[in-house]
């Protein structure tokens, strides 16, 4: 079993740059897939962006063109920790964060069916 929590979550002001955390236990997702997503009220849950794996190496690449240029995903393996460093940040990016962990490496990384593991969430408010 693997255990997510994230932090970092707070009210900013836009144009603002904030980093989320998602620090994992239990066993390492050193190979696992990490994925994050949000759920702003009222809406369906959403892609993020995700830090994939393949051939030995983890490498990220992969978001939502909502948060693409200003949104960036890095890994700390000796900490088995996952971050999300959100930059200029936009009222519309107002939700709860959550970070997810995939343990398969499903075909579609975009989709939240595809992570075992998920955190509890952290909220990230953006003030106009």
């Amino acid at each position: 079993q693997v255990q997510l929590v994230e932090s970092g979550g707070d009210l900013v002001q836009t144009g603002a740059s904030l980093t989320l955390s998602c620090a994992a236990s239990g066993r390492s997702v050193r190979t696992y897939r990490m994925g994050w997503f949000r759920q702003a009220p009222g809406k369906e849950r959403e892609f993020v962006g995700a830090s994939n794996w393949r051939g030995g190496v983890a490498y990220t690449g992969a978001y939502a063109d909502s948060v693409k240029g200003r949104f960036t995903i890095s890994r700390n393996n000796a900490e088995n920790t996952v971050y999300l460093e959100m930059n200029d940040l936009k009222p519309e990016d107002t939700a709860v964060y959550y970070c997810a962990a995939d343990s398969r490496g499903g075909s579609d990384y975009t989709s939240g069916t595809e992570y075992d593991y998920w955190g509890q969430g952290t909220q990230v408010t953006v003030s106009s």
